[in-house]
């Protein structure tokens, strides 16, 4: 497969698979992101018309960005990829999703190790992390499994 072929195809599958597992972890976190108490209060209120429309508009174009620079990173290593077994790119690209983009990302956010030194205790209980790790593990499951599968 082509770079470009490579990298258009991973860009997609992550938006969909990020769409799919934020639809999906929504539906069990609405007090972190769409009530008036959310936990989150530090992101755009989902409630609100004029940020609500301001995600939906950005929402997608951004996506496509990220996961073309996910992609273009993974560009040197790609004929590694492709020699490994399918289980060993899953295995791969599932840990590059929860633990690099995710957990051990330098951003901090209640289920990151830099939210764990930096965001207050009210953002950081176990029950609200739980809900975001799920949201992560599926994320993961529904991007590695297909870009493993049918990029290779």
């Amino acid at each position: 497969m082509s770079a470009l072929l490579f990298v258009l195809g991973f860009a997609l599958v992550h938006a969909v698979a990020y769409t799919v597992a934020g639809a999906i972890a929504l539906s069990f976190s609405r007090d972190l992101y769409a009530e008036k108490e959310r936990v989150l209060d530090f992101m755009r209120d989902m409630n609100d018309d004029a940020e609500s429309t301001h995600v939906k508009r950005w929402f997608l174009p951004v996506q496509l960005v990220r996961g073309v620079l996910l992609a273009v990173v993974l560009l040197p290593i790609l004929g590694l990829l492709g020699e490994a077994t399918f289980l060993a790119r899953f295995a791969f690209l599932f840990g590059a999703a929860v633990l690099w983009m995710d957990v051990a990302s330098s951003v901090p956010f209640p289920n990151t190790l830099e939210g764990a030194v930096y965001l207050k205790p009210r953002y950081l209980r176990l029950s609200r992390r739980g809900k975001l790790y799920a949201e992560t593990l599926l994320y993961g499951l529904l991007f590695a499994a297909p870009v493993a599968w049918l990029l290779f």
